[in-house]
C-alpha cells in the first residue's frame, strides 16, 4: 500500500462520531488508497480523499473513545501538526437543536434542519457557556463573556454568506448531495429521513409538567431549512429543558454541541450541524444518520463554493456527477496533475488514466487513456 504525503492536502473535515466520519466519507468524490506514515506519539489514523477538487482528511475520534471538548482538541491539534499546508478545516456533525417559538418571528428549528454558526448582532458565532469562573453575584462568569477566541477563516464565512444568499428558495444546491448518499448503508441503517411525524417538541409548563407541542407539517419543498446563528459549545451532554432554555435566551443560541469550543483556537474551522435533538430526556439517536448526513450536505456545499486553482483529475461529465454526489472511486492519490482511478461501470471495471489540460480560460480539460 502507497505512502500518502500529507504535505498535499489543504482540508481536514472534522468528524468526531463515528456516523458523522460515515457520512463524510460517502460525500467523498474519489478515497485515496494509501495511508500516511505514522511514528510514536500519533494517536488518529486519518482517511483520505478529494471533494470537488479539493484534496480532504476526514479526522474522527477512535471507537469507544469519550467525547467531548478535550478530545475534540487533542484531534485537531494533531491534525494541525501532521499537514503542514492545512487552508481550512470543517466541523460537521450532530447537534441539539433550540426551538424558540415565543420569538417573532418564531425560530421553528426542528429535527433534520441545519444549524451554521455565524455571529448575530453582538453575540459571537460561538459561546462557550461553560468555560468560566463562579462568582458572587450572578453565580457564574463565563470566560470572555462565552466568545471563542478564534473566529472562523474569512473564506468559510464568504462561502457561507453566497450559499446564505442563493438557497433560501433554493435548497436544491446543498440537498442534491443528501440525495446522492441518502441511501448508502450504515451500522444502523441507512441515512434517510425518520420522518416528520416522528419528530416530537415538548415544551415544559410553569409547573414542570411537560407538554407535546403542536406543529404543522412542512411541505416537501421547504422540509429542510438552515438556520444561522450563535452555537453553544460545552463539555456536558445536556438532556435539561429548562437549562436548555436559560441558555438559549442568555446567549441567543440556535444550537448545542460539545466540541467546537476545543477545536477553534486550534484550527478556526467553519461549524456546520445537524440538528437531532431538542437537549431534553427524550434525546435519543433516531435522527442522528440523518442529521449527520444534511450537515455533511451542507459542507460539500461550501466546498462547492471554495474550488481551488488546481483543477480535479476528472473530465468533464465526471465532475458533473461529482458535483451532485455522483459515484464515488478508489483514487491512487492526491490530486496532482496526473491521476489514475480505479472504479467501475455497468459494463465493468475500468482503470483510467487522466491527464489536466488549463487553456486559461479557468476551465480544466482532461485527456484520458483506459
Amino acid at each position: 500500500m502507497s505512502k500518502l504525503n500529507p504535505a498535499l492536502y489543504t482540508v481536514v473535515w472534522i468528524a468526531p462520531l463515528q456516523i458523522e466520519a460515515r457520512a463524510a466519507l460517502c460525500m467523498m468524490d474519489n478515497i485515496h488508497d494509501g495511508r500516511f506514515p505514522l511514528s510514536r506519539g500519533d494517536d488518529y489514523v486519518f482517511i483520505a480523499g478529494d471533494m470537488l477538487g479539493h484534496n480532504i482528511v476526514i479526522a474522527t475520534l477512535p471507537a469507544g473513545q469519550e467525547y467531548g471538548i478535550g478530545s475534540a482538541a487533542a484531534l485537531a491539534s494533531q491534525a494541525k501538526a501532521f499537514f503542514p499546508n492545512l487552508w481550512f478545516g470543517l466541523l460537521v456533525g450532530v447537534a441539539a437543536g433550540l426551538p424558540n417559538l415565543s420569538r417573532r418571528p418564531p425560530r421553528d428549528i426542528r429535527l433534520g434542519d441545519v444549524l451554521v454558526a455565524l455571529p448575530e448582532g453582538e453575540n459571537a458565532g460561538l459561546v462557550s457557556y461553560d468555560l468560566g469562573k463562579q462568582t458572587a453575584n450572578d453565580g457564574f462568569q463565563p470566560l470572555r463573556l462565552g466568545h471563542v477566541l478564534a473566529s472562523t477563516e474569512p473564506v468559510i464565512r464568504s462561502a457561507i454568506s453566497s450559499i446564505k444568499l442563493r438557497t433560501r428558495k433554493n435548497t436544491h444546491k446543498f440537498l442534491q448531495y443528501y440525495e446522492a448518499i441518502k441511501d448508502e448503508e450504515h451500522d444502523e441503517g441507512t441515512f434517510a429521513d425518520p420522518g416528520q411525524g416522528n419528530d416530537m417538541l415538548y415544551e415544559t409548563l410553569a409547573d414542570g409538567t411537560e407538554q407535546l407541542v403542536n406543529r404543522q407539517l412542512r411541505h416537501d419543498y421547504n422540509r429542510t431549512r438552515v438556520w444561522y446563528g450563535p452555537i453553544g459549545s460545552g463539555d456536558k451532554l445536556l438532556k435539561n429543558a429548562r437549562r436548555r432554555d436559560e441558555l438559549r435566551d442568555r446567549y441567543n443560541i440556535i444550537g448545542l454541541e460539545m466540541e467546537a469550543a476545543g477545536i477553534m483556537n486550534r484550527i478556526p474551522v467553519g461549524v456546520v450541524h445537524g440538528v437531532c435533538n431538542y437537549g431534553d430526556v427524550h434525546k435519543n439517536k433516531e435522527w442522528r444518520p440523518y442529521a449527520a448526513a444534511m450537515a455533511a450536505a451542507y459542507a460539500k456545499a461550501i466546498l462547492n463554493e471554495i474550488r481551488p486553482q488546481q483543477t480535479s483529475a476528472i473530465d468533464h461529465s465526471e465532475r458533473q456527477a461529482a458535483e451532485i454526489g455522483g459515484p464515488r472511486s478508489v483514487s491512487n492519490g492526491p490530486i496532482n496533475g496526473w491521476n489514475s482511478v480505479a472504479g467501475t461501470t455497468p459494463t465493468g471495471p475500468v482503470f483510467m488514466t487522466f491527464f489536466n489540460i488549463n487553456f486559461g480560460d479557468g476551465l480544466g480539460y482532461s485527456s484520458l487513456t483506459k
